[in-house]
């Protein structure tokens, strides 16, 4: 999965091609999580795209609690967040990238040097929909983007 910083690059690339704007907001801590939520309802921000960073991973309650309180509607990275209470998850499917894992540490122990494998990444990915909670933040999700979903969560 790319880093934060690709990730939002991309983002901002994709709001200048809606022509919406899109507001960044760095936490590194769970009070700056707050704190963060706090300027996002404050300057009325529509939406949330949560980073795939550790942070967030690590906080995923604190910050899909938030975004209930705030009736916020946000994606994130880990499908598990979503089975948790958050809306909606598009990306990597970690036991992949688990299994990618468990086959370089095979072929490192049947004696290939680490520097001789191909950098190699996850492709596999999965798009979660969570409908209770897009009932209770009163969003009715397209039939188009519900027919693509891997899992949803009724």
């Amino acid at each position: 999965m790319p880093g934060i910083e690709t990730q939002i690059r991309e983002a901002e690339v994709a709001a200048r091609t809606l022509g919406v704007s899109l507001v960044v907001l760095n936490a590194t801590t769970a009070s700056e999580i707050e704190a963060a939520f706090a300027v996002l309802v404050r300057q009325g921000i529509g939406a949330l795209m949560a980073g795939s960073d550790a942070l967030l991973f690590e906080h995923s309650a604190q910050v899909v609690a938030l975004a209930a309180r705030h009736a916020v509607p946000a994606i994130y990275s880990y499908g598990d967040i979503v089975n948790a209470g958050g809306l909606i998850s598009y990306g990597s499917i970690p036991s992949d990238a688990f299994r990618l894992a468990g086959v370089y540490a095979g072929r490192i122990l049947k004696g290939e040097k680490p520097a001789d494998l191909p950098v190699q990444e996850s492709t596999k990915v999965e798009l979660v929909i969570n409908m209770k909670t897009a009932k209770v933040l009163g969003l009715v999700i397209p039939l188009s983007l519900l027919a693509r979903a891997d899992e949803v969560i009724e």
